[in-house]
């Protein structure tokens, strides 16, 4: 592979992204109509796990091989790009509304997932049964989120505004597209990363900053620009679900599923500094619409952006 080679590939992949996106999002609002659920739901269950995928495969890969730290350490810094750079990026573009019941209910259960790892990290272990019983408050908290919200937003989701086109998309054609949103986010992400990982090479860059710059952003592609892309068509609780809810499937379900199938040893930097920054940045981003009075706008964006290369500056002048 060569530069032009390399830029091409960075461009196709944004492109990719942009498109795969649009199609996601426009899916699962009417997905939402169709079914008589909540947009927010559908942000927090489909959009949510299919944008997580990344993870998911990188988390399990470095449990496979004992590598803890990878596996724990790929959870933190994913949540920390989510709520800070994705959620900031896309509030600065529109700022993100958010209902009263999420930022009492679903915002509160991203802060007492966080929580719940210190217990069981604190021997500075994941054990098989650990990992079981993150999967299981998991699904208890799935099938609970699904119940609570379809009774209450059944009449209400036939009010949401939504573009003209989406009412009379098939059922058939709304799962072809968020399928197909979700593959082309994968890919579009896996080809740009592979084009600015070859341009950051050139241009000098370390394999450590590239791993913590480049690869770590590369991973959070699809959260981002389908945050973007959602929040430019005010589809705030896709926004808004697809954060908070990668969060949740990233601490209970990748760090479970890690466990479940390979136990693993971490270090003892994962329950000090490193565990308390994503607490702090998840209190952060709670904190952000409270005084933005239930939305992220633009100035708590830019907060919430800055304490992320905050984060970076951190990891590259303290992290070996």
């Amino acid at each position: 592979m060569n530069t032009i080679v390399a830029a091409l590939f960075l461009a196709s992949g944004l492109w990719v992204l942009w498109k795969s996106a649009e199609l996601l999002v426009d899916g699962a609002v009417s997905l939402a109509q169709r079914l008589g659920i909540s947009s927010l739901v559908i942000g927090l269950t489909v959009v949510a796990m299919g944008t997580s995928a990344p993870e998911v495969a990188a988390s399990i890969a470095a449990a496979v091989r004992g590598a803890g730290d990878i596996a724990i350490g790929n959870v933190y810094g994913s949540n920390i790009a989510n709520l800070a750079l994705v959620g900031g990026l896309a509030a600065l573009i529109n700022p993100i509304t958010v209902k009263k019941t999420t930022l009492l209910r679903e915002i509160p259960a991203m802060l007492v997932v966080a929580l719940i790892l210190w217990p069981i990290l604190k021997d500075l272990r994941l054990s098989r049964p650990e990992g079981a019983l993150l999967l299981l408050i998991f699904l208890l908290m799935l099938i609970l989120t699904i119940l609570s919200t379809k009774k209450k937003n059944k009449n209400a989701t036939n009010k949401q505004t939504n573009h003209g086109s989406q009412k009379n998309i098939s059922l058939h054609k709304n799962i072809i597209f968020i399928v197909a949103g979700l593959i082309g986010l994968g890919l579009g992400a896996e080809i740009t990363v592979r084009g600015a990982v070859f341009i950051g090479e050139r241009i000098g860059l370390s394999q450590a900053v590239i791993g913590m710059t480049i690869i770590a952003v590369g991973t959070s592609l699809p959260e981002l620009v389908t945050c973007v892309i959602a929040s430019l068509k005010k589809q705030h609780d896709i926004s808004i679900g697809n954060l908070v809810g990668s969060n949740i499937f990233n601490t209970l379900l990748v760090t479970g599923i890690a466990g479940t199938v390979s136990p693993f040893g971490i270090g003892a930097r994962l329950i000090g500094a490193d565990y308390w920054i994503m607490v702090g940045i998840s209190a952060g981003f709670a904190l952000a619409i409270i005084i933005g009075k239930r939305a992220i706008n633009r100035i708590e964006a830019l907060l919430l952006v800055g304490c992320y290369f905050g984060y970076i500056t951190y990891l590259l002048t303290f992290s070996r």
